[in-house]
């Protein structure tokens, strides 16, 4: 399982990553690649989370050390942040494209599920570009929202 470590006022995911420690469950969290600015994943353990042993990158966010990590296509399952989502699973987020060019390079696409506060689903279309990868599903704390790929 994909996670994120929140750091932007997205939906806090600390319960989420100590859920799955319980169900035994692989748990990885993005590195960026400075080399291609697409996402690594790196597993973490149990440990590793609790004494919040993470580097701080210089966009602002907390990522775990490691030099290698896994594709995106090697998970199941990815748990996305972001700004905005609408009706068919159109995402925008934070605006650095990671997620977006990690997920077109994938040949497996893992089952992508936004997380969201529930202002930030919204009723009007978003424009979707090309290279946007759209969400297959979206859980606030409100409802689930399944969209069709």
């Amino acid at each position: 399982i994909g996670l994120y470590l929140h750091a932007f006022g997205e939906i806090h995911t600390d319960l989420l990553i100590k859920l799955c420690f319980k169900k035994n469950k692989q748990v990885y969290l993005p590195m960026i690649c400075s080399m291609n600015q697409r996402l690594v994943w790196i597993k973490i353990n149990e440990n590793q989370y609790l004494s919040r042993r993470f580097s701080h990158h210089p966009l602002g966010m907390k990522e775990p050390m490691a030099t290698r990590g896994k594709h995106v296509s090697e998970l199941d399952l990815l748990l996305m942040p972001l700004l905005a989502c609408d009706h068919y699973g159109t995402r925008i987020g934070m605006g650095g494209g990671y997620y977006d060019r990690t997920l077109a390079s994938a040949n497996h696409k893992p089952y992508r599920l936004g997380l969201a506060h529930q202002f930030q689903f919204i009723e009007h279309t978003l424009e979707r570009q090309s290279w946007d990868q759209p969400l297959d599903g979206l859980l606030t704390p409100q409802h689930f929202y399944y969209f069709k790929r």
